[in-house]
Formats: C-alpha cells, structure tokens, sequence
C-alpha cells in the first residue's frame, strides 16, 4: 500500500503506531517513531486498525541501524534499532505499561550482559523445499504469513546450534529426502556447546531427546531439549542473583517453578516447596533436587505446617526441598504469612484464585518474574491494596526482541 504515514511511537508488544487519513491505526514493523514510511505491506485488516510491514522509508530515525540478518523480521524485528535505544524502549514499555493499570513507577534500571547476539540457547527452524535445486533449506516463517522464507545466517542463536542444523540438512539431502515429511527441526545446546534435539516428523510422536545440563550460580541442572528451560542463561543468573538479594524468610514457596532453577538456586538452603503442573518439567525438577543433595534425605525442619494433601498431587520430599506436581493455584494451603512467594508464570499472568489467596493470607514478601510486564501489571494492581512495590527491574533476555522480562519485588 503506497501512503505516507508518520510513525508515532513504539507500542507494547513491538510495532510501530501509525494513523491513516480516516483515523484507522496501523501496527507497523520495520519502522521507528519520527520515521515516515511511504509504502508498507498489510498483513491483517481489522475494522480498526491493520498490521503491516514497512516497505520503504522515507526520512529515517537517528535511532535506525541494519540489520544483521535478512530474516530479522521473523526472528528479531527489532535488529533494526541500536541496542542502547532498545533496552531505554524497553524501560520506558514498562513504565507505561504499569501506567495504564493506575500505577505510578520510576524508570526501571535494565539488566543486560551486552551480548545482543548468538545468545539462544534453542532454536526450532522451519525446513523449505527448493523447487529448482529440489533441496531442504532451512528456514523461518515470515512475519504475518503462513510462506516459509529460507536462510542461510541466522545470528540470534548460538553458532553451535546453526553449524548441527547445517550439518542435518546436508544429511537430508545427501538422502534426497523432501521436506514435506517433517514438521520442523528443533536444537539446543547448553552453556558448553552440546548439541541435543532433532527433527519432528509429520503424523509421529515428538522423540525423546539426550537430555542436557548447565550450571546456574553453581548448581547443576538437567533438562529436556524440547522442554521448558530458559533461553539466555547469562541474564537469567542475573536475575537470579537479584531474587536472592530479597529472600528474607526461611520459609519459601516458588510457584510455576518450571525444571526448579530459581527455587533451587535461590533458596535450596530454606525450607523450599516447588510447584509445577507440567509432569515432564516436574519430572526434571525431581531429579534436579536430587542433584542438588541440599540435606539429608527425609529431613523435615521442626514446626513446618504440612497441608492435605489432594488426591490429583503428587509429592516428592529431599530434605528441606517438597516437590508439587499441581496446578499453583490448587495448592494454596501451602501459602502461610510468614513466607516469601516467588511467582514466575505465563504469559497470562496469574490464575485470580491464587492473587485472592496472597491477598488473604498475606505472605511476608511476594517476588514477582514476569515474561509478560501487562499481565504482571495487572495482577500487582490488585495485590497493591495489601502490599506495596519496593522495587522493578528490567533484564533483557532477549535482545533484538520487543520480549521484556521484569522483576516486581512487593512487601506488606
């Protein structure tokens, strides 16, 4: 579509705001505030607003870099921006993003380790048939379409990974193998370079891959290529330190705990209970506690209330540390007001039984990590009438990605 149209600002969720003639709202990609686009391809039409790509620029932002890929747009649209401007972008989304649910912040401080690239540690990449050459190529779906573009450099993940992605595709074609028979290609690699994962076939169970393991703040955990387990370890275990600096209780309950990485690391040496639903990432965090051998087995500190227990939970004591497989918001028994609750949930924040049972018991502190500041917002506003916010950190753990991890720290 050819209409010149004057960029406003970066919205939450990354694109770019811009206003038609007759008032429509344009969601852009590939463009900056201040910058006017004179052409840009729609992508979905609403009845008020559209998306859209940016096609061509006219005058362009002081803000403007190029990107490092050319299949940035489906990967890390905003390689466009510097870095330095990127991680104020993402201080100043925070800062409005508590704004609109009526809470008032100062501009978080931002944590990053300044390697904006070859940070992914796991990668699923889409495979392309090439018609003219009949070969597999690597590729990635491009942004707002179904259509897979191939690459041959991507710079977002990990040079291990793409070298074993490579090295699978040219065994493919050496087999004169098409495409079509497979779903996708996922790998991952850990802190030393190990490569693990493989290829999903259409119609066939996902296979089970070697399981990897890292170090995080000196301990050692196991996980599943295909599972949950955090992208970019350099920032995490920044965060992580910064969770620990406000652990103030001996007793402590880490809620969507995932493999076990932030209770563990943070406080395997308090009375710990962890709570995860996913039975292969509690699976992992069982054996992650026995890795971690905090105690003597069977050990139970004195004077520990121990809750019912539902039928539909499963329990796994070593020493101080009680593993739930459970949904967070069914084991609200184990919340007490002498606790520190660490919440790290999904996109969509928490489950309102478990913000109602906080706000009832009171727990003494309440550690909140976030992938998705909104929803966090949103769950704090109502927390806010019995606690209040002594601190929000920023960590960028994914460079080049509109994606903002955030650190509310709440008190009574």
């Amino acid at each position: 579509m050819n209409q010149e149209l004057i960029v406003e600002k970066i919205i939450p969720g990354g694109q770019a705001l811009a206003t038609l003639p007759d008032g429509k709202k344009v969601f852009l990609w590939n463009a900056l505030p201040g910058e006017s686009v004179s052409s840009f391809k729609v992508t979905k039409t609403k009845s008020h607003y559209i998306e859209a790509v940016a096609t061509t620029i006219g005058y362009s932002s002081k803000n403007r870099v190029e990107p490092k890929d050319q299949c940035y747009l489906s990967t890390s649209p905003w390689q466009i921006i510097n870095y330095d401007h990127e991680l104020k972008l993402k201080q100043e989304l925070v800062v409005e993003l508590f704004r609109e649910h009526g809470i008032t912040i100062n501009t978080p401080t931002i944590f990053t380790n300044h390697c904006d690239y070859y940070y992914r540690n796991k990668m699923e990449y889409s495979l392309y048939w090439d018609n003219e050459v009949n070969r597999i190529s690597l590729a990635f779906h491009t942004r707002g379409s179904h259509r897979k573009t191939p690459i041959t450099s991507s710079s977002i993940e990990r040079p291990e990974i793409f070298k074993k992605a490579q090295e699978i595709i040219d065994e493919l074609n050496s087999r004169h193998e098409e495409a079509r028979k497979y779903q996708s290609l996922l790998l991952r690699c850990n802190q030393d370079g190990i490569v693990s994962g493989g290829l999903y076939e259409n119609n066939k169970p996902h296979p089970v891959f070697s399981n990897l393991s890292d170090m995080i703040l000196g301990h050692e955990y196991s996980y599943s290529p295909n599972g949950f387990f955090q992208i970019n370890l350099p920032v995490y275990e920044m965060a992580l330190k910064e969770i620990k600096n406000h652990i103030t209780t001996d007793d402590v309950l880490d809620l969507y705990s995932g493999v076990g990485t932030i209770g563990l690391s943070v406080a395997g040496d308090h009375h710990l209970t962890l709570v995860e639903c996913d039975k292969y990432a509690f699976a992992e965090m069982v054996k992650n506690i026995s890795i971690e051998d905090i105690s003597e087995p069977g050990k139970v500190k004195n004077g520990i209330n121990q809750p019912w227990r539902q039928a539909n939970q499963t329990h796994v004591r070593n020493g101080n540390v009680l593993a739930i497989l459970s949904k967070s918001e069914e084991v609200t028994d184990y919340i007490s007001h002498t606790q520190t609750v660490i919440l790290d949930p999904p996109r969509a924040g928490c489950d309102k039984k478990l913000i109602d049972r906080l706000l009832d018991v009171k727990p003494a502190k309440i550690i909140y990590l976030s992938c998705n500041p909104a929803t966090q917002a949103r769950d704090i506003k109502t927390l806010l009438s019995n606690y209040r916010i002594d601190s929000v950190k920023t960590f960028n753990f994914f460079p080049h990605t509109p994606h903002i991890e955030n650190l509310a720290i709440l008190s009574l």
